[in-house]
């Protein structure tokens, strides 16, 4: 009982503004799991308050529409994920470039990228979502497209790189779709261990390997 009170009090001594930031963060990561668990139609407001711990009125403070929540959700989350992977290899390739298409092909394997495509299928059948859905796809897209192109030391300047490393994320984007029914775990390393001999091959080697 001590305990609580003690985080209690801790809490209240808190900045008003430290405490909003950390209830829109728990928003954002409950939102994700959600649609990443319950699809579109499963995922309220309601629900998502619930699972953050916070009341619907307070999610509706920092999100006043389900379609404001969801967005912005599945983009900050995409947003950290690419953070992530560019901490993971601070140098670039550094002669690995099959370690960074696995990492890659992980972005589009786990609940993120459930997440979206939840609201993918939910846009493509609610207009209101649709023009909202199809610009954050574009901006995250654009964001992925840019780390690969740093992280493989890829020269978009010659023939052809520009599309092999798209060709990159569009296969890993059909890996993610392959892994939702079954675990493809063994099918996905062979074409991982491929496709990073491709992107050698079709890159050259690294400037700084």
């Amino acid at each position: 009982m001590g305990d609580v009170n003690r985080a209690t009090t801790a809490a209240a001594r808190a900045p008003k503004q430290d405490r909003s930031r950390a209830t829109r963060q728990r928003l954002l990561e409950a939102a994700v799991a959600c649609l990443a668990e319950h699809g579109w139609a499963g995922s309220t407001v309601a629900v998502v308050a619930e699972r953050a711990g916070v009341s619907r009125g307070a999610a509706q403070h920092h999100f006043p529409t389900r379609e404001d929540l969801f967005t912005a959700a599945v983009e900050h989350v995409a947003e950290e994920r690419s953070t992530a992977l560019r901490e993971l290899f601070p140098q670039g390739a550094a002669g690995d470039r099959r370690a960074v298409v696995e990492e890659i092909v992980t972005l589009f394997t786990g609940p993120v990228f459930r997440a979206a495509l939840a609201l993918w299928v939910a846009a493509s059948n609610e207009e209101q979502l649709r023009g909202r859905v199809t610009e954050l796809e574009a901006r995250v897209g654009r964001e992925t497209h840019r780390t690969a192109v740093q992280l493989l030391d890829a020269d978009e300047s010659r023939p052809g790189v520009r599309e092999t490393v798209q060709g990159l994320l569009d296969m890993a984007r059909g890996l993610g779709l392959a892994n939702l029914l079954s675990d493809d775990t063994a099918r996905r390393a062979r074409v991982v261990a491929q496709w990073a001999a491709l992107i050698d091959a079709a890159l050259g080697a690294p400037e700084d390997a």
